[in-house]
């Protein structure tokens, strides 16, 4: 059965906003078994979105649109789709009174402005909105279902996942199945060398790419004769990435490389400072944005001058001055003074060039020295040089040091290193 998703604004064809509800919703329509052939975005535009309405309804079952449902004069969507009909809008009075109610409870007076939000093309079935004052809506376009609701992400997901996939659950053909891995450690060129050939070995699947910078995202979508059946393949399919990659897969679709790091040292029952120079306190950023990065992190203290790296970490002047800030030397030393000024387990330290100046011939822009101080005592440091520009670069260090964290904690065979810088 097949699905199409309508984004409508014209802050997102000028490119003012990441078009992010259309990628949700693409991924969760997926999962119901629908096959999502078109993803489109038109301005605030009344002919433009009967158009492009028009249009994606002769092709698809379903189509799901998003934004122009606010109560400002760009907001067009309610009128485009009652003039697509050939209706005319009608006011609902219990959509009014929940606005109204709204709000009232954030101290604010109903306006006509937003008492248009209570308007619907004669006949629609209305999507109640309880985290804003814009209700949703859906009707009947030919064979088409097209079901409208707001742009704002919140709003958007709770109404699609409350209102809109009941509505749509039974229209699915279900008969896909899909599971997304993601990966660290390998360009997207080496990924697809390995997962060579698994679509003929494995009939009625299809593998996908999504390069996210510095992730690579692998897709299975598995199609046959029934959902079980699909998922049977699926599986099986998932399975043969997943030995064929190895330890650089390092979680499902809804995982990110701190939160599963972060696990790691949890099950280990380890505590984590940081010690942070040319990252600038990314990798503590990064651990910190996963809900529990208390019951592990104690220390990240962003040494980024050499005098602080003295004061704080407790490093001796002249090893930094006879080795320099970007060495084995002085990367093995913060680690070892984050550990022991904290009482920390483990600890990670980094520092380096990040560009664009400050690379020299020994050292270029990219050279970045990152020490783990163990819980037995013993201090590794390991010498990388990362390709890109100073956001890359701080990105890509940030990551080898969290691999550094998870290798500890879960360790895996050699040859699994990342290939990346």
């Amino acid at each position: 059965m097949t699905c199409a998703v309508l984004s409508i604004g014209t802050e997102l064809t000028r490119g003012e906003l990441v078009n992010s509800n259309a990628a949700w919703l693409a991924t969760e329509l997926t999962a119901l078994g629908f096959e999502v052939v078109e993803l489109d975005t038109v301005d605030d535009d009344r002919s433009r979105i009967v158009a492009a309405l028009e249009r994606l309804a002769s092709g698809a079952r379903v189509v799901v649109c998003t934004g122009g449902l606010g109560p400002t004069t760009d907001d067009v969507t309610t009128e485009a789709v009652a003039n697509a009909l050939g209706v005319r809008l009608a006011r609902d009075e219990v959509s009014l009174e929940l606005i109204r109610r709204r709000l009232e409870k954030f101290g604010r007076t109903m306006t006509e402005t937003n008492a248009k939000q209570a308007d619907f093309p004669e006949g629609a079935d209305i999507l109640p909105n309880p985290v804003g004052t814009a209700p949703g809506f859906g009707v009947r376009i030919g064979e088409c279902m097209a079901y409208f609701m707001p742009g704002v992400p919140r709003e958007m997901t709770k109404m699609f996942l409350d209102q809109v996939t009941p509505r749509i659950r039974a229209l699915a053909s279900n008969n896909l199945h899909q599971s997304r891995m993601r990966t660290f450690g390998l360009p997207e060129s080496v990924v697809g060398e390995k997962l060579a050939g698994i679509e003929q070995d494995f009939p009625g699947t299809t593998i996908g790419y999504r390069a996210h910078f510095p992730e690579i995202e692998v897709k299975v979508l598995a199609r046959a004769a029934s959902h079980s059946a699909a998922r049977e393949v699926c599986e099986r399919a998932t399975a043969e990435v997943r030995a064929r990659l190895g330890g650089y897969v390092f979680g499902d679709a809804d995982d990110s490389f701190a939160g599963v790091v972060g696990r790691a040292l949890r099950a280990k029952g380890w505590t984590l400072a940081i010690a942070e120079s040319c990252t600038g306190g990314l990798v503590g950023h990064m651990l910190t944005r996963e809900p529990g990065a208390s019951d592990f992190l104690l220390l990240d203290a962003v040494t980024y001058a050499n005098s602080a790296k003295a004061r704080v970490l407790g490093i001796d002047e002249d090893t930094i001055r006879w080795h320099g800030a970007v060495s084995s030397e002085v990367a093995a030393a913060m680690a070892v003074g984050a550990k022991r000024i904290s009482g920390a387990d483990v600890a990670l330290a980094l520092t380096g060039v990040a560009g664009p100046s400050g690379g020299g011939e020994q050292k270029p822009v990219g050279t970045v020295f990152l020490a783990l101080a163990r819980p037995d005592g013993t201090t590794d440091v390991k010498h990388r040089v990362f390709p890109g520009e100073r956001l890359q670069i701080q990105t890509l260090a940030s990551y080898a040091g969290l691999q550094l964290l998870r290798e500890l904690c879960t360790p895996r065979p050699a040859e699994r290193t990342s290939e990346i810088g």
